[in-house]
């Protein structure tokens, strides 16, 4: 058991484990908070070069109670195994997606430590058609979880025992909370300040067209 954890400690155990040394360890390729090498570069444990693995660690933001740490999707599993072994995140809370437009879809997980009482959020960004190793061969929670994500926000997690449909009817092929997911209610109803006093009242009579994707005999109830 690892006990209480600063959040210095949490990000430099991730840094060295992506870079392929051991809890605790300073070996080639691990970085300092700095961002600064202390070694030569080779391949790690993780699959990653130790170059690569060693900025891993894309970004750690701290806050009073929660430590968010981004990571490349190839040092996902490999940044889960070390919250789960090395940093005593035991219990699995929860994994979403954010959808942040040009730049991709944003995968968070959110683990905690029952003994050490610390919060850790992993995250990650998958630019282009989002795809992602699952995270359920490290905690199994993450099944449930990973299966809404796909479907809310068409993220594909590879080695998923069934991403079979949770929350959508059969045959649904949209994904709901990307962005560019039209809203039909919007063809029916005014967005609430949308329009200046007295434009509304105005536009009633005219006839809207409806949105992209949206068929034109959609009911009005």
């Amino acid at each position: 058991m690892t006990g209480a954890m600063t959040p210095d400690a949490i990000t430099g155990r991730l840094r060295a484990a992506l870079a392929g040394g051991g809890p605790g360890e300073t070996g080639p390729g691990e970085m300092g908070l700095d961002g600064a090498g202390t070694g030569e570069a080779g391949t790690g444990e993780t699959g990653l070069d130790r170059d690569a693995a060693g900025a891993a660690v894309l970004d750690a933001e701290i806050s009073p109670d929660m430590v968010t740490v981004t990571v490349p999707p190839q040092a996902w599993v490999a940044a889960l195994a070390c919250a789960r072994d090395d940093l005593d995140c035991d219990f699995f809370d929860w994994l979403t997606g954010v959808d942040e437009l040009d730049a991709g879809v944003a995968v968070l997980a959110h683990v905690y430590s029952l003994a050490g009482r610390h919060h850790l959020v992993l995250r990650t960004l998958l630019p282009g058609e989002p795809s992602l190793p699952t995270a359920t061969g490290i905690y199994r929670g993450a099944a449930w979880h990973e299966r809404e994500t796909h479907e809310m926000f068409g993220v594909v997690f590879e080695g998923h025992p069934g991403l079979d449909p949770l929350l959508l009817p059969d045959g649904f092929e949209n994904v709901p909370l990307r962005k560019n997911f039209v809203l039909a209610a919007r063809r029916e109803r005014d967005w609430p300040g949308a329009k200046e006093p007295g434009e509304q009242d105005g536009a009633r009579g005219r006839r809207r067209p409806p949105p992209p994707g949206i068929h034109d005999g959609w009911p009005a109830s």
